[in-house]
């Protein structure tokens, strides 16, 4: 089992201690580092910017929207920042969901999985560096056909470091994490149940047994978040999660299409998730927090005193899970689990 620190999108501003807990995790024997983007802050500058006092860690996105920049932009990115990082950087990439992707950045979202092959078979492309890029695509023909007629296939002026930079995708429906286990190094869950590995075994399977899967099982990253509330107090310990997670469950996305509330529904909290999502569409947030049940908080995080968490490691260790990504993490936080797991 490997650590990595999430240090995510920004909130307001920039976190003040990022750099300080950038520095930590590289001592403490972290595999790596990850920003994020949403409707902010980017992904790729931070990342460069922090990422410049590391000398170990690997960088990576967690992710990238797919919708903010063109496969070839993407690419772009990559190529430079890998180069700029000595070959560390890993690209995490994610479809994100309607609400963002036609909202801010005014992209149609409809055939998220073909434009998700696509995507990544563009970059595949750029980074290969054997010919000019090409594609056929729907979503992404390259040269544009139209136009003016002048567009040109091209090949990257600059040389990759190295020609196959690791993808991590992030997924929650069956169909998209099949996808990522066809076509990625690796997986992103955003909520993950180590007690419950049945609701994501039959998805993974179907990924790797395709023709041309990329990866089998024990080479494929799983890279999953899982929220750290250290405290004596359980149930005080939940209360800190219970906003977040009536957020994703409740109101991250629209009552017909919430994938995060799919996720819960498919580990068994089907009525919870119903009353969540209830109260907090019709404005109850305080409301919709309050009724998140802690077991439910236990399958997704390790919450409590450090002997439970201790503990409740075990079932992380022991599953398929590759990467436990502490997010939001104090340092003395990074330092127990960094003595617990490591």
């Amino acid at each position: 089992m490997k650590l990595g620190l999430h240090v995510g999108y920004w909130g307001a501003g920039p976190p003040a201690d990022a750099t300080s807990a950038i520095a930590e995790a590289e001592r403490l024997g972290f595999d790596s580092v990850w920003t994020a983007e949403a409707y902010g802050s980017d992904a790729l500058t931070p990342l460069a910017w922090w990422g410049s006092t590391t000398s170990r860690v690997r960088l990576g996105t967690d992710l990238i929207q797919m919708s903010a920049r063109t496969p070839t932009a993407t690419a772009m990115a990559a190529i430079t920042l890998d180069h700029l990082c000595g070959g560390r950087f890993v690209l995490g990439l994610g479809v994100s969901g309607p609400q963002v992707v036609e909202g801010w950045y005014g992209q149609p979202f409809p055939k998220p999985l073909a434009r998700t092959r696509e995507y990544v078979s563009v970059v595949r492309q750029v980074l290969a560096r054997k010919e000019p890029v090409t594609s056929a695509g729907e979503h992404y023909p390259l040269p544009y056909p139209g136009g003016t007629g002048l567009g040109k296939p091209l090949k990257s002026i600059v040389h990759p470091l190295r020609s196959d930079i690791p993808i991590v995708l992030g997924a929650e429906g069956p169909k998209n994490v099949a996808l990522a286990a066809e076509i990625a190094d690796g997986w992103f869950p955003i909520y993950y149940s180590p007690r419950r590995e049945e609701v994501y075994r039959d998805a993974l399977a179907e990924g790797f047994a395709r023709p041309g899967a990329r990866r089998q099982p024990n080479d494929f990253e799983i890279l999953a978040m899982v929220p750290v509330i250290m405290g004596e107090d359980v149930e005080r310990a939940a209360d800190f999660m219970r906003p977040t997670l009536a957020l994703y469950i409740g109101g991250m996305g629209a009552r017909e299409m919430n994938f995060h509330y799919d996720v819960f529904v498919r580990m068994g909290y089907e009525e919870a998730a119903n009353k969540i999502q209830q109260l907090y569409l019709d404005g109850s947030k305080d409301e919709a927090a309050a009724v998140v049940p802690t077991e439910l908080i236990e399958e997704v995080a390790l919450i409590g005193p450090r002997a439970k968490i201790k503990d409740d490691i075990e079932a992380w260790t022991s599953s398929r899970v590759t990467t436990i990504l502490l997010g939001g993490t104090s340092v003395p936080t990074m330092q127990t689990m960094a003595e617990l797991v490591l």
